[in-house]
């Protein structure tokens, strides 16, 4: 039916990664989450309005948090398009605040006080998230 060739070309591409890539590629995605877990667990402790029952409940933030980060918000950014041009990018804020109480409604064991802690919570864990990744790249 196919040529040897054509089968190849199909394999290499298809399964263009050997074996240890995907390995390391694995092993990257799960040391990230594992990193994200830990600065959401460190930015709960450094926060008196947010709390977290354990590194479990932090685990489960970060993936739900991803999760709601890469499916949501793009979504919300377009339909709030307008109204965020009108504010200069501020509403963006507002939107992110939001986010971080859908998952604070959605994972028991993770509470946050109120918006402006959601706020507030967003910032320290993208400093912290940001010094993890600069940490990761020596």
């Amino acid at each position: 039916m196919f040529s040897t060739n054509r089968r190849r070309r199909f394999r290499r591409f298809c399964f263009a990664r050997t074996g240890r890539d995907l390995y390391h590629g694995g092993m990257k995605i799960i040391a990230h989450l594992f990193l994200s877990a830990l600065a959401v667990f460190i930015t709960a402790r450094l926060l008196p309005g947010v709390k977290v029952d354990g590194f479990l409940t932090a685990l489960i933030v970060a993936v739900v948090l991803g999760v709601v980060n890469t499916v949501l918000r793009p979504i919300l950014l377009i339909l709030t398009l307008p109204i965020n041009i009108m504010t200069l990018g501020l509403f963006t804020f507002v939107i992110i605040g939001g986010m971080v109480e859908l998952v604070s409604w959605l994972v028991p064991g993770f509470h946050v006080a109120g918006f402006g802690w959601a706020l507030v919570f967003a910032f320290v864990l993208w400093i912290i998230n940001g010094f993890f990744s600069l940490l990761g790249e020596k």
